[in-house]
């Protein structure tokens, strides 16, 4: 089995191009930064220390990127890693590795990434519409869906 999940911040805003042909497809080049989970150092330095791993998006999810993630969102992602070689200018063989994404979240709300502390504490999803709310923050439940709840 071939699957990654990822949550990072993108290191810069993503690399869009379009491929040729009579159906041209979006690919999207970004970098996420990834926290470690523990510290390398044994030393008390603490110092906080990340990998970080490209990732590239196709299609849909490309233009997705292309038009909402910019450098520094906190994004989570899922996907598959796809290693590949090819010779450079040089004639040097190059190898790379990326992660071929699948699918695309939000990781924090938009007030948090910009530098509020209002995080929602949940994934929001790209790809589907967000609820509408009220004011307050909180969900609208249509009246008369008192019985569908499975609690009172």
């Amino acid at each position: 089995m071939n699957k990654v999940i990822l949550m990072g911040r993108l290191t810069r805003d993503p690399e869009i191009r379009y491929s040729q042909g009579e159906q041209s497809t979006a690919v999207a080049r970004y970098t996420l930064a990834v926290d470690r989970r523990f510290n390398r150092n044994n030393g008390g330095d603490n110092q906080q220390t990340a990998d970080f791993i490209g990732c590239v998006a196709f299609g849909r999810s490309a233009e997705f990127a292309e038009k909402y993630l910019r450098k520094g969102i906190k994004i989570a992602i899922t996907g598959r890693i796809q290693t590949g070689s090819y010779t450079n200018q040089s004639g040097q063989r190059v190898y790379t590795t990326d992660v071929v994404v699948e699918d695309q979240e939000f990781a924090e709300s938009k007030n948090a990434s910009s530098g509020n502390n209002a995080n929602s504490g949940g994934f929001i999803p790209v790809d589907r519409p967000s609820p509408s709310t009220a004011g307050d923050g909180f969900m609208n439940i249509p009246d008369g869906i008192d019985e569908e709840l499975p609690f009172n």
